[in-house]
């Protein structure tokens, strides 16, 4: 068959797919599959509050939990991690202890001890794993986590040290565990198991950085005493400011920005405050989670925060892409959905970018706080068809594309959430990888993307000081080997798509060595069945790391970013282009690979749209420069 047809034969395939699973409000609605880290957390959470939820809820993720786990007694966060992860397998290891249906003494739970033993028992796990043992008793707390002083919640944005210095995402996290931990807070029942068995050596705190951040929170407390008119009720007022702060930011489903793992924190932060089991604001925050249970191949997930908004704007895009117009009724459905999202609240990112009025849209169709760049670009996008034919979809733009321009950065990049939060005063915190999850910083991903909707979709001119600020950027932070490195996706290969489309959406020439070093760099890592693949350890690793397989979205990545670079099909492509439309019929372990980030060695994501999203996308520009 004639490649282009075949090409058309499943595009057309792809769209009839996505029309049938569009729901009738205009949305998809795909789960957003992480690791088994949010159903441990159910289990426990459930547990320790004494809600039998047994069939609905608790029998189901044991389930899940169960089938997710490696022969080896492990828990992985990714098919190809070499041994297991520490901090997953101890979380799971304690989830299923305390729902009551599995038995220490199981083989399976045996082998799980053993990793977690030969691998330095529970003091070992990561900083969220650590704030959960302590909240449930299992461990004293941290000692440099203890030492955080809750006063800090006093202290002003301005201030250089403050709350404000790391992004949203973390601060929803930081809150109610400090709170829980200058509270010295835990929680424990007659079912709560007992981990003292997985000890196999207790962390030594390093007493220089212990003697360290001690002058630096002496320093906190002395500032915050600025701002109380009575000092010596200090305290008390910085536990009002931070239940406030976390009421404030409660969204109408009940839950703390509406992530499933802040508002798990947050419900312990509040029994910590003095709240009963049965406040409204539990219950709530507690339906509110439930609501994030999808199916997965009949089991059941708790999502960390669903993809509603995100899946849509890209499903949208990916079907105008394809050929479907304004006037078709999918377009039209999704199109004023997306409208519908758009947020008109302030959230924190207006504490370092006070003039700029709300405009952007969030992940979930439940966020109304936190809008982000990488989802405005996607919806306004897909908005774009509508501009001067809808004035609520041109109102919509405008006050879209000012927002996203309000949100550089002063080094030229875009961030995700909060502009210009890069505070170095918060590098002694006990984190791996702190600069990615504390801050906020420009990245090639978001930068590229961003770019790429500049160029492509607005009349800004190639020579905007803006857009020739962000290509500024990207040609100063390419790798040596010419990749970039992408901070919500896997990873050099989805950084380096982004900011190649990004840079030939805004007139870069593909004979610009910053192109041809990027390029080549694409086409070296090409696999021998024609697609690319990448694993999730270059997360962790900072360096690329081969996958050893294709999976159908980086592949896809890989592949537009070609086309955008190449007027003509070169070999390459056309053999990328015929692996990509194998892959839609293969069900393997490749298609179900997570190729979206989270937390740097913490959590990844298979989103179940992608496999969708991608291969349109990229087999309709290739159409769409290519067909005669």
């Amino acid at each position: 068959m004639d490649i282009f047809k075949q090409i058309r034969y499943e595009q057309n395939k792809l769209i009839q797919t996505l029309e049938k699973l569009q729901d009738e409000d205009g949305a998809w609605r795909f789960c957003f599959e992480g690791s088994s880290m949010t159903d441990a957390y159910m289990i426990i959470l459930l547990r320790s509050l004494k809600i039998d939820d047994e069939e609905t809820l608790i029998k189901t993720l044991v389930e899940r939990i169960l089938s997710r786990q490696d022969r080896t007694g492990a828990w992985k966060q990714y098919y190809d991690e070499k041994s297991g992860d520490l901090s997953s397998t101890v979380e799971n290891y304690f989830a299923l202890l305390y729902s009551g249906y599995v038995s220490e003494s199981d083989e399976n739970m045996i082998l799980a001890k053993y990793f977690i033993l030969r691998n330095g028992g529970i003091y070992k796990v990561e900083w969220l794993t650590k704030a959960m043992l302590a909240l449930t008793g299992q461990i004293p707390w941290p000692t440099i986590i203890k030492l955080i002083p809750i006063e800090m919640m006093l202290l002003p944005p301005w201030s250089p040290i403050n709350m404000y210095s790391i992004v949203g995402y973390a601060r929803a996290h930081w809150v109610p565990i400090i709170i829980s931990s200058n509270k010295n807070f835990s929680i424990q029942n007659e079912f709560t198991p007992n981990l003292s068995h997985l000890i196999s050596e207790r962390a030594t705190d390093d007493e220089r950085l212990i003697a360290e951040t001690k002058v630096i929170f002496e320093k906190v407390k002395e500032e915050a005493k600025k701002f109380v008119q009575l000092p010596h009720l200090m305290r008390s007022e910085s536990f009002k400011r931070s239940e406030k702060y976390m009421l404030d930011r409660i969204e109408g489903n009940g839950t703390l920005f509406s992530y499933y793992s802040s508002s798990f924190f947050m419900i312990y932060s509040l029994l910590a405050l003095g709240y009963s089991r049965n406040h409204p604001v539990i219950v709530d925050a507690i339906k509110g989670i439930k609501t994030f249970l999808c199916k997965i191949d009949e089991q059941f997930h708790i999502q960390n925060s669903p993809s509603t908004v995100w899946d849509t704007a890209l499903i949208t895009n990916s079907l105008q892409k394809a050929g479907l117009s304004r006037k078709h009724s999918i377009i039209n459905k999704s199109v004023h959905y997306l409208v519908s999202r758009q947020q008109t609240r302030y959230g924190d990112w207006v504490a370092k970018n006070r003039d700029a009025v709300p405009g952007g849209w969030g992940f979930s169709h439940i966020n109304t706080l936190i809008p982000d760049i990488d989802d405005t670009t996607a919806a306004l996008r897909s908005i774009s068809p509508f501009v001067g034919y809808e004035e609520k979809s041109t109102l919509s733009w405008e006050k879209g594309v000012e927002w996203l321009l309000s949100m550089q950065n002063q080094d030229g990049g875009w961030p995700a959430f909060e502009k210009n939060t890069e505070n170095k005063w918060f590098s002694f915190v006990p984190f791996r990888y702190e600069d990615r999850v504390l801050f906020d910083p420009s990245t090639a991903d978001l930068t590229g993307r961003t770019l790429h909707f500049l160029g492509e979709f607005t009349n800004l001119p190639s020579y905007n000081k803006q857009i020739r600020r962000g290509i500024k950027w990207l040609k100063n932070n390419q790798e040596e080997n010419g990749s970039w490195y992408g901070r919500w996706g896997i990873c050099y290969i989805y950084g380096t798509w982004a900011a190649l489309t990004g840079l030939k959406a805004c007139d870069v020439s593909s004979t610009d060595p910053i192109i041809q070093k990027a390029a080549n760099w694409l086409l070296s890592i090409q696999n021998s069945d024609g697609g690319w693949g990448e694993s999730c350890s270059s997360d962790m690793k900072l360096k690329y790391v081969p996958l050893y397989a294709s999976t159908p979205s980086q592949t896809a990545w890989a592949l537009d970013a070609l086309i955008a670079v190449h007027e003509k099909p070169t070999p390459e492509i056309q053999k990328g282009i015929r692996f990509l439309m194998t892959s839609l019929y293969k069900n393997n372990w490749t298609v179900e690979y997570p190729t979206g980030a989270g937390l740097p060695g913490g959590f990844y994501v298979r989103y179940h749209s992608y496999n969708y999203i991608w291969p349109l996308l990229t087999l309709s520009n290739y159409l769409d420069k290519y067909e005669p």
